[in-house]
């Protein structure tokens, strides 16, 4: 990763939460594993690690923003889920958040 992209990467994070936090039908998902979860996370996410994705239940009318630590698992989350219809956005990954912190 260059110099460059470590911004391009922060703004789509923070772009990402924006839109979610707009977005009436959105919800945030965290694709890490349970204990990754439960060390820290964005506040209103919801964990569904990326082995159980396929196990996901909403209705394929919301919004799914997509975060795991660096932006693979996410990537690989949202490919899966736009297979099963959803509107997934990869969002990034939260080792470039600035923001709070829940545990």
């Amino acid at each position: 990763m260059n110099f460059l992209n470590f911004f391009q990467n922060k703004n789509t994070l923070t772009e990402g939460l924006d839109k979610y936090k707009s977005d009436k039908n959105g919800i945030l998902l965290d694709v890490r594993t349970k204990e990754e979860y439960a060390d820290g996370h964005i506040p209103n996410s919801i964990n569904i690690p990326l082995s159980n994705i396929e196990q996901i239940d909403y209705s394929t009318d919301k919004n799914l923003y997509v975060y795991c630590h660096s932006g693979a698992r996410s990537s690989q989350a949202c490919s899966i889920l736009k297979d099963m219809g959803y509107n997934a956005i990869n969002i990034g990954g939260i080792c470039l958040y600035q923001g709070e912190i829940e545990r």
